[in-house]
């Protein structure tokens, strides 16, 4: 028998004896047998057909109807986004967070809670409660791979805990950051199988990638795209804030007797680094003494909260961040700004949560609500560099920004006008006391992340600490025992591959407890480790700020830890015990070999190019694109690739009486792209090069009443990526404009701006043409093709 006629025969056992066998977990149906909740979708149970003819002689089955069980409390995951062990005042940082506060004085902080070190990864975990290579999400989705373990899709064996609350009778709503879709699978054509709606959540409003503007964001309501608003006071952390309390609030009153399940992920405080001015004027002066003095200062405050044992020294920072007294006075000035504006975005976001926290205390919920506030998906981010960045879309280019150019713009960081990191110094001090950050799977600043639980009916203690190993994919098992759900073994016609987290509820109400969590593998990128039973083994094999890997993978350095002496990984102990690091090395071979985390792809901004490395594109194959009005919201993954290359656009086009003005196809926004637009009639071409150099090359008259045929070509230099070339504008067959465009951005135009026909939809690229609606094309795009030579 063949393993798939194996599965199916399984599948059929479990199909047909479900109503016959209970669970014992979990709310009967009145007069019939209890609930098979290992079994999802729940089968209704069969009744005897009715033989009587008159309904007003007969007795009605009773009604199915799947509630969850009995006591399940309401559940909410808040996950922040990059932010280090070190930041909120909560775990010793400097940054405050009264809401976290808040709850960890009524509940209990975890200082031994790990992620993945990156995002997707982590997000993937949180929510199937598997590794990360299980879920095939070994690094994000944008640098997925063919190969089993790093794929970005999902398999339909390791179902979401949304999808598992759901079919037990939860409302379920994920609001804010996705990213756990493959890029190739975001547009109109789908498919949708992996969109939060199709992976158990009944609401979904917020942003499919890794990051956003929060000015002018990139968001989805279910499926469908909606115009970000263009108001100066907007916020996007607000805006989803304003529409979970609305779901809750909608859901409570309709059906105060069912639980709910909220996801709210915010954008903060990954880059871009977005927040109102008078919440980042909250810290001028805070960071003044820089990040060799915040270091100490957060251990100081983090020993004394008892988030780490006394004795705990700082590790030491990586050799290439600078001693803040070596610094010029205006990399001081710019670097503290940086610092400012991420503490105030933490803060900020904090405050939104708050209101979420208010309005489950004025609905009478968040007694009975499992509420789990971690901070951080990883790390602080030190993808900023040794400067920090203006536009963070330099990072994914390759291009290196200075502190004088970064100066200009400092009277305006964190607003709309700016898209701007922080230099990595402040990630590694926003990670005390390790020495690591985001990215750097092999270091607790890379992995470890403070944890809030918050659930007064569900435990007694309070304002205690937790140091039991765990791992984000130990969520998953904690709220299904909270909940009184079993682990299903088949969902929705998939049997299950079993759940590999641990439930750490045992840790509620026993400080003591022996801890359940033993073995834990780490990888990312190629740094990777492994922690067994109190000891870390691991090796750094790339930086963040690094193009390239230290050393051959074989050729790697590896360290050894004993974590229950060292909690900030400062004394390494490789040369005193070879034969551990060699047991350790071992053991992480064969979780590799176990998790499909082989073969491991050090690559990095090679990978954001599909053909590289094999995943798919929609695009593959293609060399022309013809689109027509109504057609936005194309991510660039969905996209013709017209980087390092020569392209034309062709628009045919019909002019009013009048003229026409405004955008004809537009690709990426303020802080990189092109477009072709009119404007005061007369046809022009913008290239942005990562908002720091626009090359325009415009018409001199306007274009004539009636049909027009507007043609832009652009003949690229050639001799590597992102370099220049020739653009010429033409018009009915007539050449009318010319002009050099000396730089091209090789690998990426933007996260989250798409390519739009007939609008400039986010940001725009071109400066002096309006934003949002007022780019509309106010002629008639009868077609548009873009062609790539």
């Amino acid at each position: 028998m063949n393993k798939q006629t194996c599965l199916f025969v399984a599948l059929f056992v479990l199909l047909t004896f479900a109503s016959l066998h209970s669970s014992g977990i979990g709310a009967a149906v009145p007069g019939a047998v209890k609930l098979d909740r290992t079994l999802l979708p729940i089968i209704e149970p069969e009744y005897p057909p009715i033989k009587e003819l008159d309904a007003r002689k007969a007795k009605a089955p009773p009604r199915f109807e799947v509630k969850a069980p009995n006591g399940a409390p309401n559940v909410v995951i808040v996950l922040i986004d990059d932010m280090g062990f070190g930041t909120a005042g909560t775990f010793g940082g400097p940054v405050a967070m009264p809401t976290m506060d808040r709850l960890a004085q009524e509940g209990l902080r975890y200082n031994n809670f790990h992620t993945t070190a990156l995002c997707s990864p982590t997000r993937q975990a949180l929510k199937t409660g598997r590794n990360h290579h299980t879920g095939n999400t070994g690094s994000i989705m944008e640098t997925a791979t063919a190969f089993p373990g790093d794929t970005g899709v999902l398999p339909n064996s390791v179902a979401s805990v949304a999808e598992i609350l759901r079919l037990n009778g939860y409302s379920t709503g994920a609001f804010g950051k996705w990213h756990e879709t493959a890029p190739w699978e975001i547009s109109v054509s789908g498919p949708f199988a992996r969109w939060p709606t199709l992976q158990g959540f009944d609401k979904f409003y917020g942003f499919l990638g890794g990051e956003t503007n929060e000015w002018s964001p990139s968001i989805y309501d279910g499926v469908t795209k909606i115009e970000p608003p263009h108001d100066p006071n907007y916020h996007f952390t607000t805006d989803m804030t304003n529409q979970a309390i609305a779901w809750v609030r909608y859901q409570q009153a309709l059906t105060p007797d069912k639980p709910f399940f909220v996801y709210y992920a915010p954008g903060a405080t990954h880059a871009p680094h977005h927040v109102p001015k008078e919440w980042a004027d909250k810290y001028k002066g805070t960071f003044d003494q820089g990040w060799d003095k915040q270091r100490e200062e957060t251990l100081r405050r983090q020993i004394e909260l008892g988030v780490v044992p006394a004795g705990t020294r700082l590790a030491s920072k990586p050799e290439a961040i600078k001693d803040w007294d070596t610094l010029t006075p205006d990399e001081k000035k710019l670097f503290t700004r940086q610092a400012e504006v991420f503490a105030g975005f933490a803060e900020h976001t904090d405050h939104e949560i708050g209101r979420l926290v208010k309005a489950l205390e004025d609905l009478g919920e968040l007694g009975n609500t499992l509420f789990i506030y971690i901070e951080g998906d990883n790390g602080a981010s030190a993808e900023g560099g040794m400067n920090g960045m203006f536009s963070e879309m330099t990072y994914f280019n390759g291009v290196q920004e200075t502190v004088e150019d970064q100066l200009k713009h400092l009277d305006h960081w964190g607003g709309p006008e700016t898209y701007p990191h922080m230099a990595a110094g402040w990630a590694v001090a926003f990670d005390a006391p390790f020495a690591w950050t985001k990215q750097v799977a092999s270091d607790f600043g890379g992995t470890r992340n403070g944890m809030v639980i918050h659930w007064p009916k569900g435990f007694k203690a309070r304002n205690e600490v937790r140091s039991q190993f765990h791992h984000v994919i130990d969520i998953v098992p904690t709220i299904l025992e909270a909940a009184y759900l079993p682990e299903p073994k088949v969902v929705n016609g998939t049997i299950q591959k079993p759940i590999e987290g641990v439930s750490l509820a045992y840790t509620f109400d026993d400080a003591k407890a022996k801890d359940r969590h033993v073995t834990q593998y780490f990888e990312m990128f190629g740094n990777r480790a492994i922690y067994h039973d109190g000891w870390l083994a691991g090796t750094v094999h790339r930086a963040p700020w690094e193009s390239q890997s230290r050393h051959p993978l074989k050729e790697d350095l590896w360290e050894l830890y004993d974590v229950r002496k060292d909690f900030s990984l400062s004394q390494g102990l490789a040369k005193e015990h070879p034969q551990k690091l060699a047991e350790m090395q071992k053991l992480f071979m064969s979780e590799a070999v176990k998790y499909n985390v082989l073969p491991i792809d050090d690559r990095l901004l090679e990978r954001f190019t599909a053909s590289v490395v094999g995943r798919p594109d929609v695009m593959a194959g293609r060399t022309s694109l013809t689109l027509g009005e109504g057609m936005t919201g194309m991510m660039e993954n969905v996209f013709i690739d017209v980087k390092n290359h020569s392209k034309s656009i062709t628009a045919e086009l019909e002019i009013p009486e009048g003229g026409a003005n405004g955008v004809i196809l537009a690709q990426g926004g303020r802080f990189g792209g092109w477009s072709l637009y009119l404007k005061d009639g007369k046809p022009a071409y913008t290239y942005n090069f990562l908002g720091l150099n626009r090359y325009t090359v415009d018409a001199p008259e306007a274009l004539p009443t009636g049909k027009s045929t507007v043609v832009f070509d652009f003949a690229y230099d050639g001799g590597g990526v992102g370099k220049g070339g020739t653009g010429t504008l033409s018009v009915n067959g007539s050449k009318v404009a010319e002009g050099r465009i000396d730089r091209t951005q090789p690998r990426i135009f933007s996260a989250d701006e798409t390519a739009d026909v007939g609008i400039d939809d986010a940001t725009p690229v071109a400066d002096g043409i309006g934003e949002g609606p007022q780019t509309r094309f106010t002629g008639k795009i009868e077609k548009v093709t873009v062609e790539v030579k």
